[in-house]
């Protein structure tokens, strides 16, 4: 609480905190506390999560795995919230790479996930670009044949160069190719998680809730209360029979 007041003290207009993939204990901590202190954003990181500065083991196999960690969070807020106590908005970290990662996070942790957090999934296309950069030099070999595939010059292997042609112009050449392939990538994760969301009929993300998905197992539905697929929808489908 008192490091809260002094970064306000200093002038920060939001505050977040990031933990974890620790125990429920210290999990109702974070997001209690955080609630208490009125922070703006609680990241929840689970397990298999990191940069790829942890320790291999770290990042594989300790902690809580992200879908238990998760339904956790979401019954903690949702407890804290019927309480009458404001819940910080809530972002969900580990191991997402992809838009049906990013769809199904925002469903599970519906109305209180409000982000997505990624890590290695954006650092590999930045690594990736950047090396590329040299591979097209003449460096290391040249372009190796899992990206010499795509073509032969910056233009052709990176697909959304053109669209970055048109908005910065000749400025476009002085882009890093490592930035330009963390663009691609994000652009790839928008427009997929666009086309999820319209195939669902969510046409913004504050629409996005716990209905959109179902689990495949009843493990999974006991986990995070999510209806098992032979139940999701049961009472609905029962009505139109029955009518």
């Amino acid at each position: 609480m008192k490091e809260v007041e002094r970064v306000r003290n200093l002038g920060a207009k939001r505050i977040t905190l990031k933990t974890g993939a620790y125990p429920m204990r210290e999990l109702a901590m974070a997001i209690r506390w955080s609630s208490d202190a009125e922070i703006d954003l609680l990241t929840i990181d689970g397990a298999p999560g990191g940069t790829g500065m942890s320790p291999w083991r770290m990042m594989s196999e300790w902690g809580i795995p992200s879908i238990y960690l998760h339904s956790m969070a979401y019954e903690l807020c949702e407890r804290l919230a019927q309480k009458g106590k404001r819940v910080p908005d809530i972002a969900f970290a580990a191991g997402f790479s992809s838009e049906d990662h990013v769809f199904k996070a925002l469903s599970l942790g519906a109305p209180y996930c409000k982000a997505v957090c990624m890590g290695r999934a954006l650092m590999i296309p930045g690594m990736v670009g950047k090396n590329a950069e040299k591979w097209l030099r003449g460096e290391d070999g040249g372009l190796p044949a899992t990206v010499s595939r795509f073509g032969s010059t910056k233009e052709e292997i990176f697909m959304n160069y053109e669209v970055l042609k048109e908005k910065y112009g000749s400025e476009v050449d002085d882009l890093p190719l490592g930035a330009i392939g963390l663009y691609s990538a994000t652009d790839k994760i928008r427009v997929g998680l666009q086309q999820i969301m319209a195939g669902s009929r969510n046409w913004e993300v504050q629409y996005i809730n716990r209905k959109d998905i179902f689990s495949l197992t009843e493990e999974c539905a006991k986990v995070t209360s999510i209806p098992y697929v032979m139940d999701a929808y049961k009472e609905e489908a029962l009505e139109i029979i029955d009518a």
